[in-house]
């Protein structure tokens, strides 16, 4: 890879290769760190800070004590025969994870340049050419990291590729607005259509990102499709679902879709492993009658 507009540095936790489920087609999903939102239920509670920091995989542990002689702030100690990590005390230097040789802690997001970034999506054009598919940037909360994302839609503009954003558009439209002119897809994410409840569960309010969901459905030449997680006792009911029709249905043609999300617990052990508690584990799974109940009611309109 070269050639690139100009050399930046963003904080990657993960780049997914044969992503079907970020937009059309094969895809490799770069996952930036960092978010201004936190959802209750947050299934992926390593992006919300920005820099790296450590995760820990209790069941690689060896017990060997590196960790503990590499920790500067002693927040680490091998009690009983268990590690244990005083988690108010570590300041996410990396050094335990640096020298665990099993794999029990390790750092989780790390600083990658555009190129590095790019090469495996670079890599995978062939798919993107057979199937429709392409790069799209998630977190997190890409808009976070707004120049590096820009930066790597333009690059992968440069290479032709078909580009989605999936944001929940919780910035000033300036910023949303220079990464929408390298877009082809934005999966817009909608947690809740009223503000009171979306500050509740989410910390923010919603009224920039509908207003900025309604600027980015006027802007030629995108698609998008509204991502909207069912998440019980919070969005979940039809009345609830009524209003999210009544707000999308005026940006037709430009919103394609709502693509219902059930709430899942697929995240909860990385709550462990990073030092949080879980705030949901007592909260339910939404049935699959309920979801396509919730379904027809979407598609009725």
């Amino acid at each position: 890879m070269q050639d690139y507009v100009a050399e930046a540095t963003g904080v990657v936790f993960n780049i997914q290769r044969f992503s079907v489920h970020d937009g059309p087609g094969i895809r490799t999903t770069v996952f930036l760190k960092g978010c201004p939102l936190r959802c209750a239920w947050c299934s992926n509670p390593e992006a919300l800070r920005m820099g790296p920091q450590i995760i820990t995989r209790d069941v690689k542990c060896i017990r060997c004590g590196k960790c503990v002689e590499a920790c500067p702030e002693k927040a680490i100690a091998v009690v009983e025969n268990k590690r244990t990590i005083d988690w108010g005390n570590c300041n996410s230097c990396m050094k335990c994870a640096e020298v665990c040789p099993s794999g029990a802690i390790e750092a989780t997001g790390r600083y990658m340049t555009v190129a590095e970034a790019m090469d495996p999506v670079g890599r995978d054009a062939g798919y993107y050419q057979h199937s429709g598919g392409g790069m799209t940037i998630s977190g997190g909360e890409p808009l976070v990291q707004w120049q590096f994302a820009l930066q790597l839609l333009r690059e992968a503009k440069r290479m032709e590729l078909h580009t989605a954003l999936d944001t929940t558009g919780y910035a000033d439209w300036e910023i949303l607005d220079q990464l929408l002119n390298f877009t082809d897809l934005v999966l817009y994410d909608v947690k809740h259509p009223n503000a009171a409840r979306h500050q509740e569960s989410t910390g923010v309010p919603n009224e920039r990102i509908l207003d900025n969901l309604r600027r980015t459905a006027a802007k030629p030449g995108l698609t998008v499709w509204v991502r909207y997680p069912l998440i019980p006792h919070f969005n979940d009911s039809e009345e609830t679902l009524e209003e999210l029709c009544d707000l999308v249905l005026p940006l037709k043609p430009a919103v394609e879709k709502i693509s219902l999300l059930p709430y899942h617990k697929f995240g909860e052990g990385k709550y462990a492993a990073l030092g949080k508690t879980y705030p949901w584990k007592d909260i339910s799974t939404i049935s699959e009658a309920q979801v396509e109940k919730l379904k027809k009611l979407v598609q009725s309109h």
